[in-house]
């Protein structure tokens, strides 16, 4: 049993934000049904689909990755035809999410006033770049603008290097998670009202949010933290550092932690009652970095790690996606899965990343092919006869794969 097999979800996305929010909630057991255009369904697809090492049965690694426990019905939404079609989905569904350019649901006739006409519980969910209020609706954003934009650049890189972009699209993807958030939210609301709500997600506000405490230390003081590579302007040692072998992290925070690690690698110099608190190593960050580097590295990082361990250090290595993946905990805790695909093979991907203890099982169906099933959802959900179908696929209004 998987937690939200109660809800229907109707899935208008593209890209990467809105279809990593509904990847989240059909891995959770929404029954999704992706709504796209007939012919060569939504965008999304084409990215890496000439890829041979990134692509499989026609899908790139994009799209497979984000549409797993998906249905695919193929309608064209601008045809009449098609609209009254969608709406009679719409009257059997639970949540509509969509991630367009401002002003398209309304020009479409899907957006939330008029869904919410047809069926009052629905719950609609709008991911943009700026939201539908302020000044910005209509600037477009893709994860780099959000990144920037948002400030975490400004706090990413070197001191004396250029401001980076996280090395995975958090702009992104923070959009569809807090998507789905606030979905989850207003599912629960409706249990009181009866009613279901329009939810306006913002990925530059996702991007503030995740700013946290840095950003409430600016608005405190007026001071922006700004970058320190991979360390931290508060706590030493905090960095990675190198070894003979990959890099090493070492997060001191604890003044207790310090005096391990003092005691583990026996510098002298390093044991200096100045450098016993936090204030004092700070003061003394560059002396202290330069130090723990040196002694780091004459060892494999796979060394440090044991005896770090050993000695309740808090460390960690610095891995390559061969090593995260092939982690005894990634595969203890099923991130590392295999989907199959229509075609009977199978592809590996990252898994769920949410255990619940109940309602909780680990299965995925294909990635679908562009309208694979149109007829079988009009058929059995809809409620359309094999003659209406015929009909409909005859005029081009929806896409029926063979």
């Amino acid at each position: 049993m998987k937690a939200l097999e109660s809800l229907v979800v109707l899935d208008l996305t593209h890209m990467l934000s809105g279809p990593y929010g509904t990847l989240l909630l059909a891995d959770l057991g929404a029954r999704t049904i992706k709504v796209e255009p007939p012919g060569k369904g939504e965008g999304t697809r084409r990215l890496l689909e000439n890829a041979p090492e990134f692509s499989r049965d026609g899908m790139g690694a994009y799209f497979l990755t984000l549409n797993r426990n998906k249905q695919s019905v193929a309608i064209d939404l601008k045809s009449e035809d098609g609209l009254k079609l969608f709406y009679r989905l719409v009257e059997k569904a639970d949540i509509v999410v969509s991630n367009f350019g401002a002003g398209v649901t309304e020009r479409l006739k899907i957006d939330y006033a008029r869904l919410s006409a047809i069926n009052p519980r629905i719950i609609t969910c709008a991911i943009s770049g700026f939201g539908e209020t302020g000044p910005l609706p209509n600037r477009p954003a893709f994860d780099l603008v959000a990144q920037g934009m948002g400030g975490g650049m400004s706090l990413t890189g070197h001191a004396d290097g250029e401001p980076l972009r996280a090395g995975i699209p958090i702009g992104d993807l923070a959009g569809g998670m807090f998507g789905t958030i606030g979905i989850l939210a207003a599912v629960e609301a409706r249990h009181t009202t009866g009613r279901g709500q329009h939810i306006d997600i913002s990925m530059f506000d996702a991007q503030l949010s995740l700013l946290n405490y840095m950003g409430t230390m600016y608005l405190m003081s007026g001071i922006s933290p700004g970058r320190s590579g991979n360390g931290h302007f508060v706590h030493v040692p905090y960095d990675t550092f190198r070894t003979t072998t990959r890099h090493l992290i070492v997060a001191v925070i604890a003044d207790s932690g310090w005096a391990n690690l003092v005691a583990l690698l026996g510098d002298e110099a390093l044991n200096n009652p100045l450098f016993a608190d936090q204030r004092g190593r700070f003061a003394n960050k560059a002396f202290i970095v330069e130090r723990v580097q040196a002694a780091f590295e004459k060892e494999s990082c796979e060394h440090w790690l044991e005896v770090l361990a050993k000695a309740k250090v808090p460390a960690a290595p610095v891995n390559e996606l061969s090593h995260a993946f092939a982690d005894p905990q990634a595969l203890a805790r099923q991130m590392r899965v295999r989907v199959p695909l229509d075609s009977g093979g199978q592809v590996e991907q990252p898994g769920n990343p949410v255990k619940l203890s109940v309602t909780y099982e680990d299965s995925f169906t294909p990635p679908p092919a562009v309208g694979r099933d149109t007829a079988a959802v009009l058929r059995d959900f809809v409620g359309l006869d094999e003659a209406e179908i015929g009909r409909l696929a005859g005029a081009g209004v929806i896409g029926v794969r063979p």
